[in-house]
C-alpha cells in the first residue's frame, strides 16, 4: 500500500515541484538545527593573526571551524568566550538574521548552461586545457556501473578515498546505501576507463528546477594512483568533467551542474569550474551565515575576505578596495572573479573609485550575456 501511495505521488508531483519540496524541508531541517540555542556560544577570535579585525561568531559550535574555512581563515586555538559586544572593527557572525546582515550562503553550484553547442562552451577554456581535451579525449570512455558489486568497489576504492584526501577525517562521506541509490533509481554512475583501466568514476543526479533539466555533479571519485600524482590528476579531472558536459549535451540537459563547492569568491576550486563554463549558482545550497561587516573598515575586511551574499532570489558579490593598493593591483587581485550568474555587485571603496578603475572591473565582466551591475559604496 505504501508502495502505491508513492507511486500515485510521483505522478501527481511534478519534478519541479518536487524540488522545491525537497528545498523546503532542507530548509526547514537547517532552521531547526539553528534554533536549539543550548548548542550555540558566542566566541571571538581573528580569521588571521596579522589582521585588524575580530569575528565575533554567535551560533552553533560545531560550525565554527566551518565558519573560519569559509572565511578564509586559519584555525587560531584562541577563541575567547565572551558576551556580545562589538567594537568598530568586529564582523558580527550569527546564525540567525541581524540587521544589516549580509545573507552568505554557504556552497554554491557552478552551473554551464547547455544552449551552445560544446565547440562554443570549450572556446572560453584556456589554451593550455584545450590542447589536452584535443590531446587526449579518445583515449578515455564512459561505462556506466550497474551492478552492486562495481557501485560497491567505485565507493570504496575511488569515491571515498578522495573525498578523505581532500578534505582529511573530516571529510563528509555519502552513506553507501546512498551511492547505491543515486546510481540505481535518481542518476546514475559511470566508471570512466583510460584504454582499459578504470582510473575515475562520476557520480550524477538528475535535478529539475522551474521546467529545466540540470545533469549534476553529485561527487567525483579517483583512485590513490590518480590522486596522489597531481599532473595525472589535472588531466583525468578535466577529461572526468568534460566527458560528463558531453553526456549532459548529448541527452538533452538544459544544463550541467559541476557540483557544489565553498560558496568562499577565493576558492580554488570556484575558480576551477568557472574557467570550465560554470556560472555560480545557489543550487544545492540550503544554509547560510549572516554576517554583519564592521563599521570601520569594511573596505579593508572585503578585500582580505571578498563575500557572496543573496538578495531575495538573486546572486551578489561584495569587494572591497582600500586606501593602499593601485588601480593595477586591485585589478589584479579581482582578477579570477569574472563570475557568471551574478545580478550586482558591490564595490566598497575607502574613497570614491575613479572612472577607469570601475571600467576595469567591469571588463572582467564583459564577455558575459548579461553582465552584473556594479555599484561602488564609499566605506569609512
Amino acid at each position: 500500500m505504501k508502495e502505491q501511495i508513492v507511486t500515485i505521488l510521483r505522478k501527481l508531483i511534478s519534478p519541479s515541484m518536487r524540488f522545491e519540496l525537497r528545498k523546503a524541508l532542507a530548509w526547514l531541517w537547517d532552521i531547526g538545527t539553528r534554533a536549539c540555542f543550548w548548542r550555540w556560544e558566542i566566541v571571538r577570535f581573528k580569521l588571521r593573526e596579522d589582521s585588524a579585525y575580530d569575528i565575533l561568531y554567535a551560533g552553533r559550535k560545531k560550525q565554527r571551524e566551518f565558519v573560519k574555512v569559509l572565511l578564509g581563515g586559519q584555525a587560531q586555538g584562541n577563541e575567547t568566550r565572551l558576551k556580545l559586544q562589538k567594537s568598530d572593527h568586529t564582523v558580527l557572525v550569527s546564525d540567525i538574521p541581524t540587521l544589516g546582515a549580509l545573507y552568505v550562503p554557504q556552497y554554491l553550484s557552478a552551473v554551464v548552461p547547455l544552449s551552445r553547442s560544446i565547440d562554443e562552451i570549450t572556446a572560453k577554456y584556456n589554451a593550455e586545457l584545450r590542447r589536452n581535451l584535443r590531446k587526449n579525449r579518445t583515449r578515455y570512455r564512459l561505462k556506466q556501473a550497474l551492478n552492486d558489486d562495481e557501485i560497491e568497489i567505485a565507493d570504496r576504492d575511488m569515491l571515498q578515498p578522495y573525498a578523505r584526501a581532500r578534505h582529511g577525517s573530516a571529510a563528509s562521506q555519502i552513506a553507501t546505501q546512498e551511492v547505491q541509490r543515486v546510481a540505481k533509481t535518481a542518476g546514475r554512475l559511470d566508471l570512466v576507463l583510460l584504454e582499459d583501466e578504470v582510473v575515475a568514476c562520476h557520480l550524477g543526479c538528475v535535478v529539475t528546477r522551474a521546467g529545466k533539466r540540470y545533469w549534476s555533479t553529485v561527487r567525483f571519485g579517483y583512485p590513490d594512483t590518480v590522486f596522489s600524482d597531481n599532473k595525472k590528476l589535472r588531466e583525468i579531472n578535466s577529461i572526468t568533467t568534460f566527458m560528463a558536459l558531453e553526456w549532459a549535451i548529448e541527452n538533452g540537459f538544459d544544463y550541467y551542474d559541476i557540483g557544489t563547492c565553498l560558496a568562499r569568491p577565493d576558492d580554488g576550486l570556484l575558480e576551477w569550474k568557472r574557467r570550465r563554463g560554470g556560472d555560480v549558482d545557489t543550487l544545492g545550497n540550503y544554509g547560510y551565515l549572516f554576517i554583519q561587516l564592521p563599521k570601520v573598515g569594511a573596505a579593508r575586511f572585503l578585500w582580505e575576505t571578498p563575500l557572496f551574499a543573496v538578495e531575495g532570489k538573486k546572486l551578489t558579490l561584495h569587494l572591497g578596495v582600500p586606501d593602499g593598493p593601485s588601480d593595477e593591483e586591485v585589478a589584479n587581485r579581482y582578477r579570477e572573479m569574472g563570475f557568471g550568474g551574478l545580478f550586482k555587485i558591490y564595490i566598497h571603496c575607502a574613497r570614491t573609485p575613479g572612472d577607469a578603475l570601475l571600467d576595469t572591473l567591469r571588463s572582467r565582466y564583459s564577455h558575459l550575456k548579461s553582465p552584473p551591475v556594479l555599484e561602488s559604496i564609499v566605506s569609512t
